[in-house]
């Protein structure tokens, strides 16, 4: 149900951190010469530009450990370097960054298996002779070492996006062009990438250092995720790091780009709120002003704590893997890619378990896309399901309010559905969550995830600001709203949440205007918001189908609602809690409605009683025992495959309850 767009979670979920375009440089570096230089690779020899008089070109590529467009691109260089070998181009990296050391140079030589050179440019040297900038940038010196080629490798990555590939491979253009005595046709091009980590002269009069201001704002808006082990890319709990970091930072807090928080500050107040305030703005923006100063070390504030591997309030109370042995991910799945994968766990619980806090930890975030986990109360591949928990990027785990708990019955299992992504080499995923479990006895209500969905549009070619809608059922209970999670694709422009009372009266109570789909925020609400009996949920997404949408996989093509990322989704999932005694008089599960505002029907029940010969999806024949179904077949077999899958089914019973709903 959630997908995402990159092949590897964590390189998306630093992309938004790091890639930006390089301003216009003063002066054009093309046509200048370089001169001869010389620098450590990871083993301590000297590397000379020298040495390669022999080279009809040399490609110089400035990289560094931990920017995730130069893990990429380190890789491409190595093809390159191959592909090239026999026409006289030479490759060389350099790594200018005072943050990374020769041991981390050659543990990145060794990780990308890369043979061409990784020089250690001590003091920034090399970058400075070049007017290097980002990672990665490279340059084409011809034999006389006259730059003819500044910039990126080519235009597959851009602000937030891995795309799936490049339209324009400047790089190689620029080889082929010179190699066959042409003048490069665009000799300069803008590099995306992180800001070289250059060594500063910090102010010792500044007013603002790291220890008084800086190391308190990075520990409430940042280590969260800038810390070892999480996902974003890089550090950013020591002074050093922060100070190599600084220039990027401000880059991107200026530009808005992180902290990731999307929502208007007009409507709601949530407790998970990222973003800066002005004045922590201009106070990170004045330190790198002024050089990053350290300040006195003994005033920086004692260091947040978290549980080791995990981001749970403390160690989980049980962990449960996805199977009992790894999951192989293929090297190439084709267009089509890996289906998705359902694993069922049988948890073993003979009673009743509250849980008021969950994480799922992906084994292997290079390939997994996303794994939400279903509890499925009458067993494996019987009845409704209800949703657990979810791994997507943006979205941080939180223990459920005091009091608060979402319930598994006694002899439910587990459903791990998984989204793969191949990444052309063949992997292995083992994932697993962990739970923290609530004392049964302080439990007063119980939280349930259900959703407002629209799975019946199309979306024009060619457009933007096509607007979809959808709305809940009147609720018939009171009841409280905890959270909103938006989830649209690569189109997605805007979603709003608006709640409507039976006098037909709207409030706005989550409103994003700027949707970015590499970051699948849950926004937590810093009060339960009351919904009266008879209120709805409306939900309006808009959606960019035009060329102006840099993330849009193909303008061309009118978008229906599907799983994979190239297609479209339009759900306002939402948290809702109830007092125990309400709760117990309606059935667990999502599909069955467990929760007052879904808008679904029992399918996988439906499925269950019709599929005859176990397939999970219907034939013509087997829906002959539903009348409705059997005369609207090849409308609902949207895939024309002869048979309605479950997803199928369900479309269609949501846009028949939409026209009921009227």
């Amino acid at each position: 149900m959630i997908s995402f767009t990159s092949r590897v979670d964590s390189i998306v979920v630093a992309l938004l951190f790091t890639i930006l375009a390089v301003p216009a440089n003063a002066e054009s570096m093309v046509g200048r010469t370089i001169l001869p230089f010389s620098a450590p690779d990871h083993h301590g020899q000297q590397v000379d530009l020298a040495t390669y008089k022999d080279a009809e070109l040399i490609v110089v590529a400035f990289l560094g450990t931990q920017c995730p467009l130069a893990k990429l691109y380190s890789v491409r260089l190595q093809e390159m370097s191959q592909q090239y070998a026999n026409q006289k181009v030479a490759f060389i990296g350099v790594d200018s960054n005072v943050q990374d050391s020769l041991t981390e140079i050659g543990a990145f030589v060794r990780k990308h298996q890369l043979t061409y050179p990784l020089l250690k440019d001590l003091g920034h040297v090399v970058a400075d002779r070049f007017q290097a900038r980002r990672t990665p940038e490279v340059f084409v010196l011809d034999q006389q070492r006259i730059i003819r080629y500044r910039g990126r490798v080519d235009d597959q990555y851009v602000v937030g996006l891995v795309r799936d590939h490049a339209d324009r491979e400047d790089l190689k253009q620029a080889l082929n062009e010179l190699l066959a005595g042409k003048k490069v046709s665009v000799p300069e091009t803008q590099p995306l990438g992180c800001i070289i980590g250059r060594a500063r002269q910090p102010q010792q009069n500044s007013s603002v250092t790291y220890s008084d201001h800086i190391a308190r704002i990075l520990q409430d808006r940042c280590v969260e995720c800038h810390r070892d082990g999480e996902i974003a890319p890089f550090s950013l709990t020591s002074y050093d790091d922060a100070a190599a970091w600084g220039e990027m930072m401000a880059e991107v807090v200026s530009e808005g780009r992180m902290p990731p928080w999307h929502a208007n500050p007009r409507y709601g107040h949530f407790s998970n709120d990222r973003s800066m305030t002005d004045q922590e703005i201009q106070l990170l923006t004045t330190w790198v002003k002024n050089g990053c100063p350290e300040g006195n070390p003994a005033d920086v504030p004692p260091p947040r704590t978290f549980v080791e591997g995990w981001s749970l309030p403390k160690d989980p109370d049980l962990v449960v893997e996805m199977r009992d042995r790894p999951f192989t991910v293929p090297a190439d799945a084709g267009k089509q890619g890996v289906a998705y994968q359902n694993f069922w766990v049988d948890p073993g619980f003979t009673t009743d378990r509250w849980i008021k806090a969950a994480e799922i930890r992906p084994g292997n975030r290079a390939v997994v896309h996303h794994i939400i986990v279903y509890v499925h109360p009458e067993g494996k591949g019987r009845g409704g399901d209800s949703f657990l928990t979810a791994y997507v990027p943006g979205l941080r785990p939180q223990p459920l309010p005091a009091g608060t708990a979402k319930k598994i019955p006694a002899g439910s299992w587990f459903r791990f559905q998984v989204h793969y992504t191949p990444i052309g080499s063949v992997q292995e995923d083992m994932s697993k969550v962990g739970f923290v479990f609530a004392n049964p006895e302080e439990i007063t209500h119980e939280v349930r995830t259900t959703e407002v969905a629209n799975a019946k549009f199309e979306l024009e070619p060619y457009k933007s600001g096509q607007v979809v809608t959808a709305r809940s059922k009147s609720s018939p209970v009171e009841l409280e709203l905890l959270s909103f999670s938006p989830h649209m694709h690569l189109r997605g422009q805007s979603f709003r949440y608006e709640l409507e009372l039976a006098d037909g009266t709207k409030q706005i109570l989550l409103d994003v205007p700027h949707y970015d789909f590499n970051w699948q925020t849950q926004y937590r609400l810093a009060e339960p918001f009351i919904v009266p009996p008879g209120a709805r949920l409306h939900c309006t997404a808009t959606f960019d189908n035009s060329a102006s949408n840099l993330a849009n996989p193909d303008p061309s093509i009118a978008v229906r609602w599907g799983d994979q990322s190239w297609d479209e989704m339009m759900i306002g999932y939402f948290d809702i809690r109830l007092p125990l005694d309400q709760a117990s008089q309606s059935p667990q599960g999502r599909r069955n409605g467990g929760a007052p505002l879904r808008t679904g029907l029992n399918v996988p029940e439906l499925m269950k009683r019709h599929d005859q010969d176990g397939d999970r999806k219907l034939s013509r024949g087997e829906a002959e025992a539903m009348p409705l179904l059997a005369r609207a077949f090849d409308r609902v077999d949207t895939d024309q495959d002869g048979h309605v899958s479950e997803r199928e089914l369900e479309t269609a019973i949501t846009q028949l309850q939409k026209q009921q709903n009227r």
